[in-house]
């Protein structure tokens, strides 16, 4: 087929499989950085945690507190919230071009100055493909399960 002078080739089932394997790979690239994301958490790394968020990240918590990139930072790594883990459950990744949005229920393992509580909730966060890697842009969590 041609079109405009140039030369179209179709191939309806190579490139349906092409775009699910890259779809593939893109998903676990995300699921990959929420991951390191939350690792970074863990080990209140938070040289690791600021390369995953975005410049213009911004979080709201299960409490409704909203916090910029720093605030963030600083809260979940030098702040009253000691993180031990934070396990994902039921993963849902959509992406539409370099924009990923990751639905996950996460359980929480956190110390405070009130002692140490686990607990789940839903968890969405926007992600976007920056320079060849996934950064986390926005997140929300909440609410809380009983």
């Amino acid at each position: 087929m041609r079109a405009s002078g140039i030369r179209v080739l179709r191939v309806p089932r190579l490139a349906t499989l092409f775009c699910e394997a890259v779809s593939v790979d893109a998903r676990q690239e995300v699921i990959g950085a929420a991951e390191a994301r939350a690792l970074a958490l863990a080990n209140a790394d938070s040289r690791a945690l600021g390369d995953l968020l975005h410049e213009e990240f911004r979080w709201t918590s299960h409490t409704g507190e909203s916090f910029t990139r720093s605030e963030y930072i600083e809260r979940n790594t030098a702040g009253s919230v000691a993180w031990r883990s934070q396990r994902f459950d039921d993963i849902d990744v959509a992406i539409v071009g370099d924009v990923a949005v990751l639905r996950v229920e996460v359980t929480d393992e956190i110390t405070t100055r009130d002692g140490s509580e686990r607990f789940r909730m839903p968890m969405t966060q926007v992600w976007v493909r920056q320079d060849d890697r996934w950064r986390c842009l926005a997140g929300h969590a909440g609410p809380r399960r009983p």
